[in-house]
């Protein structure tokens, strides 16, 4: 089948090159002409493992093609997938105005049958609105062309990405009833159907219960998030181990084991942003989510949960102190600095005097213009943190480490070589990545999200 992508940002980057090694012929089209030149020069904008050798191959193959011509795009395929940003507007509310426009262009030029799917992540009755825009277009131009818009939310984590989309759990397809929704829906059962061989995931629903199930399933999972730190910062309290309790109820086959993680907060582009424009959705019907809103104020008083055990630690002032910092991307497998709980801890770092030597596999380009950005106002506070290239870089002379990203590379490190390095022997673990005897053992002293009171070295002081 013939594919148009309109937009190359994570969505659709990854949607449609993994359409293209299933053997379809697909075209993204962007109009940021930067970025499409450096997708046809062999380059990738975006981090996401497996990426750029499934674009090399696909690219060899002919099967995939970058463009910003709209024109070109649309008269690629009867088939347009609409996956363009949909940022968050000062009160919460998505953004549609990149989606609405990507509808116009699509029937500025269109001739034939085309099922418009919104793949962006959309709030409900988005379908409608892309209706409405496309009959005003077509309607200036003066024909009648037949069209379906059906929404096909995606369900990508970042760092896994091509994974969860070769191998879905489910593929949602909202179709109006009638014969053109019905023959959108056999072109999309057609589209899927090499991923769709031993099982069938394809879901089909109403337009409305798509585009909402894809924000129920980001509220729900941020709602698991906050609730477990909310556990965690009790458990400190009351002397408990919130990684035995995360068993305990993980086990529990209603509950289960998935993202019952506590740590810094969740971040990224999707939590942060869907559950609030879900909770605007609700407000604009008259209908306020209170779990939602209670998830929002847990994941921000968890943003500060690492400097609040510094400063008890420590003390308020943190002047002429270094530390060093592991992780920045908000996750693992990604350079995603959006929200990400380190750009916060950096600012409450370095607004309190401190330096901070910082260190991400993958982040680091993406991390210094994030950051850079948060300092705006305060330039001169930029050239106390340090980016450095390796996570033993990063130990040196610093007076405490902080892990704030869960990479791989840090769960095995000598805890030998940390205590060597660091001119005092602290580990605030954000991510609850190490046993704490063995950090205790090593000579360090522990602290952790949840953990109990502090273990290692001066821990009895620690907890005064």
């Amino acid at each position: 089948m013939n594919v148009t992508v309109i937009g190359a940002g994570y969505v659709g980057l990854v949607s449609g090159v993994c359409f293209a090694d299933l053997g379809h012929h697909v075209m993204c089209v962007d109009v940021d002409a930067t970025k499409v030149a450096l997708l046809n020069s062999g380059g990738v904008p975006i981090y996401e493992p497996g990426l750029d050798a499934l674009i090399a191959r696909n690219r060899a193959a002919g099967r995939l093609k970058f463009s910003t011509s709209m024109a070109e795009g649309v008269a690629h395929a009867p088939l347009q997938f609409i996956a363009v940003g949909t940022p968050p507007d000062e009160d919460g509310a998505a953004d549609l105005q990149y989606v609405l426009a990507a509808g116009r262009s699509i029937a500025q030029h269109m001739n034939e049958f085309t099922v418009i799917v919104n793949k962006s992540t959309v709030p409900v009755g988005t379908a409608g609105k892309v209706t409405a825009a496309v009959d005003e277009v077509l309607k200036q131009r003066g024909v009648a062309v037949d069209f379906a818009v059906v929404s096909n939310p995606e369900f990508l984590k970042e760092g896994a990405a091509i994974d969860d989309f070769m191998r879905p759990d489910r593929i949602v397809v909202g179709a109006a009833e009638g014969p053109l929704g019905d023959q959108a829906f056999e072109v999309m059962r057609k589209l899927y159907a090499p991923i769709n061989r031993n099982h069938d995931r394809l879901m089909r629903m109403s337009i409305h219960s798509a585009e909402l199930t894809k924000y129920a399933a980001n509220a729900m999972l941020a709602t698991r998030i906050s609730f477990m730190n909310e556990l965690a910062n009790l458990a400190d309290e009351v002397g408990a181990d919130i990684e035995q309790v995360r068993l305990g109820i993980g086990s529990d086959s209603r509950i289960g084991y998935s993202f019952l993680y506590a740590g810094t907060g969740y971040g990224g582009s999707c939590f942060p942003k869907d559950v609030q424009a879900l909770r605007r959705t609700a407000a604009e019907w008259g209908h306020p989510m209170r779990v939602l809103e209670a998830v929002e104020e847990a994941n921000q008083h968890q943003f500060d949960v690492l400097v609040r055990k510094l400063r008890a630690r420590l003390g308020d002032d943190l002047r002429g102190k270094t530390f060093a910092i592991w992780g920045l991307a908000f996750k693992p497998n990604t350079d995603d600095m959006r929200q990400a709980p380190s750009r916060h801890i950096i600012k409450e770092l370095l607004s309190r005097g401190a330096s901070v030597r910082a260190y991400d596999p993958v982040a680091k380009a993406e991390a210094q213009r994030s950051i850079a950005l948060d300092f705006a106002g305060v330039p001169e506070l930029l050239p106390r943190i340090v980016y450095v290239d390796t996570a033993a870089d990063a130990l040196q002379q610093a007076d405490a480490l902080l892990l704030v990203t869960e990479w791989k590379e840090f769960r095995g490190f000598d805890l030998q070589q940390v205590r060597q390095s660091l001119r005092q022997p602290l580990v605030f673990d954000g991510r609850n990545q190490y046993d704490p005897e063995a950090v205790a053992a090593a000579g360090l002293e522990y602290h952790g999200i949840g953990r109990g009171k502090p273990v290692g070295v001066d821990s009895a002081s620690s907890a005064q």
